[in-house]
């Protein structure tokens, strides 16, 4: 007590062996422990912490001592002056056994005397006893009716169980029989006003506990009073049930906010948010469900019963009861927990939900053979699975906004003074790409909050694993990833229409898809595994196919591209040649306007690829194109022909006939990354639309020689372009 130690309380764990205050203190396992578990610069702290402790305490026993020397000194005096006390005391207490031995001499002598008329006593005193016990049976009614009007039930119940059975045993005797009777319609009184509070609304569940447990000691069937119990029970709870339906209905929009007659009532009419939803649910339905099943665990099951079958009874009535209401529970937070479908921020539905199934469990103690936690943790993973499908939507959506930004961007005028006819491509898909990087980072970070160490359903496994690998990396990440890719191929399904995907977005997508493949998805998976912790990787799509849809994709888009633009560069070929009389036109003077504007489309076409692709492999190439083609003709028509078609055939056509066929070039075929391969591909397009349009129309001298002309101009100008200037 001096020194202000507290005795060690009932039911506190005192053997800690590294509690360095306790008692059961063991040094080797402290420090073993320290070393363990502390960083060198802690372990050097620590130590410092314990000299400066230890000095403290020498000094603290220093100074106690100096200060209570005086008493020590008074000390030794006091028990010096105690052994010549103590001598004194043998003396007394030899007097005093003397003197105790003469006492019980004496009282030994005086209970001999008195034994003759001890029985007499004992009969009186048994005598005394029945006359009272006759009394309080003769005042019994009276006492009866007092109890009610005081409304002291429980008083009353413990009078009549006390005398019941005398009652009952001398109940042939007339003056027993009326006291009986009397008593019988008093207690008849009782069970009724019971009954009554019993099917009160306004009985609060003590007093239910209390007129249950008075009316099974008068023998009332405990049967119906489980029934009558849980129907009145129920009643209450279908009150807190149908304030959570209102709640619903209010969030969903299917009934409007009210005035309230009643201020303390008025919260109840405006709209809560998801944990004051739970909230209200737990302080309210579930904390009223525990009290009534705790206090019928407590009248119907655990007493004293003749009948064990009543006991199997009673419980398989709570259970049938409890499953039932707590079915309508769950299905109230799961319609609930739907629609905060729409919501971005995860903190106050993962804190609803944390606080959701705690309380569950605390429902599993009370009913062990019940699981609640399993329905609320499938309530659970459904809400988690649900903003996964959200954010994914928000996803596709935002890649949506983005490529509608990209064509409005397409689209817009240009400034007065670019001159380059072409937006920044490379700036278009770099914006896109870091705003759709931010989108999903931003929807992991939000998603994280489910996997958070402090929530409690976070660490079960079953709900976990499934979250982790099942719903964010297959149901977020690769379906995004499988999404882009398919809204990308299904660009390329239009040719040609008013409509359609201008060639630019076309360009930008399937570098972005190309860069998918390259770095992004491997980037995005392996993000994705870290911060949720993936392990299962055995019913996952693997990395590889995820690289190859990137791969194909970009490959379509690309083909696409170069079929569209050398359709529209083929569409003005074939109209400059087809709307033309070729028979009938004036000697030439000039190229066509239309061969200049081919021009002018292939080398703006070259800046729009250039900005996204690199250059690429080019076969060499002679300084002097013209003259290298032209060598190339005179060298074929001076070949030899193997074979003659007739002797009157010019040599020099069976020669073009015969190069016709032995230089196939393949017009559609697939084309790489690279700016000289695509340029390549739309050229052989438009020349070989060129090339057949020609070859359906008759030309006089003057188209022929119109023809040749523009056809030098574009062999002088677009070899540059191209892979192989052949």
């Amino acid at each position: 007590m001096y020194y202000g130690v507290e005795g060690d309380k009932p039911g506190a764990s005192t053997v800690d062996p590294c509690d360095i205050n306790g008692a059961h203190f063991k040094p080797e396992i402290y420090l073993s422990k320290l070393i363990h578990e502390k960083p060198l610069t802690e372990l050097m702290d620590k130590e410092n912490d314990m000299v400066r402790q230890i000095k403290a305490l020498d000094s603290d026993m220093q100074t106690l001592v100096y200060e209570n020397y005086n008493k020590f000194i008074s000390a030794t005096d006091t028990i010096r002056k105690m052994k010549n006390d103590f001598k004194k005391m043998e003396d007394e207490m030899d007097h005093l056994a003397t003197n105790m031995a003469a006492i019980t001499e004496f009282s030994g002598n005086i209970s001999s005397t008195l034994q003759d008329r001890r029985q007499q006593i004992t009969k009186l005193a048994g005598v005394h006893s029945l006359l009272k016990k006759l009394q309080f049976l003769f005042e019994l009614p009276s006492r009866l009716k007092k109890c009610l009007d005081m409304k002291a039930y429980s008083q009353a119940v413990r009078y009549y169980t006390k005398a019941k059975r005398v009652l009952y045993q001398y109940q042939h005797m007339p003056s027993f029989q009326g006291i009986n009777t009397d008593c019988n319609m008093i207690i008849e009184q009782l069970r009724q006003q019971l009954r009554q509070q019993f099917k009160d609304k306004e009985s609060s569940p003590k007093q239910l506990a209390e007129c249950v447990d008075l009316l099974l000691e008068l023998n009332e069937p405990p049967e119906t009073l489980c029934d009558e119990f849980l129907s009145h029970a129920r009643q209450k709870i279908d009150e807190d049930l149908d304030i959570l339906d209102k709640q619903i209905k209010l969030q969903a929009g299917e009934i409007t906010t009210t005035e309230s007659d009643r201020p303390a009532q008025a919260y109840l009419n405006t709209p809560m948010d998801i944990l004051e939803f739970v909230d209200n649910g737990c302080n309210g339905y579930l904390s009223n469900m525990c009290l009534v099943i705790a206090s019928y665990k407590d009248m119907f099951l655990h007493r004293h019963q003749e009948d064990e079958n009543l006991d199997t009874i009673a419980l398989r009535k709570l259970f049938i009861f409890v499953n039932d209401l707590m079915e309508q529970y769950f299905n109230f937070v799961q319609r609930r927990v739907q629609l905060e479908k729409e919501t971005g921020d995860n903190a106050i539905l993962v804190r609803a939900l944390d606080r959701f199934h705690r309380r569950l469990q605390a429902m599993n103690k009370l009913l062990p053979d019940t699981d609640f936690s399993a329905a609320g943790l499938e309530i659970v993973s459904k809400a988690a699975k649900d903003r996964v499908a959200h954010y994914l939507q928000a996803l596709k959506q935002h890649f949506t906004d983005c490529m509608t930004d990209i064509r409005q961007k397409l689209a817009a005028p240009r400034p007065a003074g670019k001159h380059d006819g072409s937006a920044n491509l490379f700036q278009l898909l770099g914006n896109m790409q870091s705003s759709v990087m931010e989108q999903i980072k931003s929807v992991l970070n939000n998603l994280q909050a489910f996997t958070a160490s402090d929530i409690t359903f976070a660490m079960k496994p079953y709900f976990r694993g499934a979250f982790c690998t099942q719903d964010v990396r297959e149901g977020l990440i690769v379906a995004f990833i499988k999404h882009i890719c398919t809204t990308c191929n299904e660009f390329c399904e239009f040719v040609g229409d008013k409509g359609s995907i201008p060639p630019s977005l076309l360009l930008i997508l399937a570098r972005y898809c190309s860069d998918l493949e390259t770095a992004t998805i491997s980037y995005l998976v392996s993000l994705t595994e870290e911060q949720f912790l993936v392990e299962d990787r055995q019913l996952v799509t693997p990395v590889s196919d995820m690289l190859i849809w990137g791969k194909e994709t970009a490959q379509k888009l690309l083909n696409h591209y170069v079929r569209v633009q050398g359709l529209t560069i083929s569409q003005m070929l074939r109209k400059s040649v087809e709307t033309r009389d070729w028979l009938n036109t004036i000697e030439p003077r000039n190229v066509r306007a239309v061969m200049k504007r081919v021009v002018e489309d292939i080398t703006a076409i070259d800046v729009q690829v250039g900005q996204l692709y690199e250059e690429g492999v080019r076969k060499e190439r002679s300084s002097d194109s013209s003259r290298r083609t032209h060598t190339h003709s005179q060298s074929q028509q001076q070949r030899k022909p193997p074979w003659s078609y007739s002797p009157s055939v010019d040599n020099s056509l069976i020669s073009n006939i015969q190069k016709l066929f032995s230089e196939k070039i393949e017009i559609f075929s697939a084309v790489e990354s690279s700016k000289v391969s695509v340029l390549t591909g739309i050229i052989k397009i438009s020349l070989k639309t060129f090339l057949e349009c020609v070859r359906l129309r008759t030309f006089g001298r003057y188209g022929l020689q119109q023809i040749q002309v523009d056809t030098h101009y574009l062999q002088l100008y677009l070899w540059r372009f191209v892979s192989d200037e052949k």
